[in-house]
């Protein structure tokens, strides 16, 4: 029995959802369009709001910038491609005012609306980016918009600290390295706005935060979570408890996790 080929629109979807170059390459090569919406969407917006976080993000988002693709802000586009050298370069050409602009982008996870290009870095996880926007003086602890309910507030920690696959603990590690407050408070925020997966949670700091994690709908590890809440208290000057159970025993004998 042969199987039916897919078609490029397909080929597409899947290849944003798990950052396949080749994928991609094959439905562009099959003549997807990289700027006509698809189902309502740019190419780009469905890259952006897939939940997937990993080094090959960059590739994809190039692959369509090249065939005539736009993020639209110079600065932003390089955060997203995590290109150091493009970050210094937008960011010089108009003397740094750029850092603290607010944009806003589709994410599965914690919001990019009213943020900074630095809380989008510690979104995707781009070291390189982060770390340059940080010599560049963007500011660390610059805090998100306020939603129409009045959340949201969060500084570029929040985005590191339940990241999907851990991908963001470097940054994590470079934000505290640049004085980031491990003990901020914000009103609240909505996680995966607009997803089947929503969720909205109310007075958070960043260890909070990352212990929701523990969630079912965010599927992150408790090892984890274990390390980055370690790190947020370290950071904090607060002493950490030993926490023998992690992973929970019960959660993990009725799940079959380890």
């Amino acid at each position: 029995m042969t199987s039916t080929p897919s078609s490029p629109a397909r080929e597409f979807l899947l290849a944003c959802e798990l950052h396949d170059p080749r994928r991609l390459g094959t439905a562009l090569a099959a003549g997807l369009d990289p700027v006509a919406p698809l189902e309502g969407k740019t190419p780009v917006t469905w890259l952006l709001e897939m939940y997937t976080r990993s080094d090959r993000f960059p590739m994809c988002l190039r692959m369509l910038l090249d065939r005539g693709a736009r993020v639209g802000d110079p600065l932003v586009t390089a955060v997203l491609l995590d290109d150091a050298a493009g970050v210094r370069a937008a960011a010089v050409l108009d003397d740094g005012v750029a850092l603290a602009q607010r944009v806003t982008l589709p994410s599965a996870f914690t919001p990019l609306e009213g943020v900074t290009p630095l809380h989008v870095a510690a979104e995707f996880g781009h070291r390189a980016a982060a770390e340059a926007l940080l010599r560049a003086g963007a500011a660390v602890d610059a805090p998100a918009s306020l939603d129409r309910d009045g959340l949201g507030g969060q500084t570029p920690l929040f985005h590191t600290v339940n990241a999907h696959a851990h991908r963001s603990a470097p940054v994590m590690q470079a934000l505290l390295a640049a004085g980031a407050d491990p003990q901020v408070r914000i009103p609240g925020l909505t996680w995966g706005r607009g997803h089947e997966w929503e969720s909205t949670f109310f007075d958070l700091t960043p260890v909070s935060y990352a212990q929701l994690g523990l969630l079912p709908q965010m599927h992150r590890d408790a090892h984890h979570i274990d390390a980055t809440v370690r790190a947020l208290l370290a950071a904090g000057g607060r002493p950490a408890p030993a926490m023998p159970n992690v992973p929970n025993r019960y959660v993990s004998a009725h799940t079959g996790t380890r």
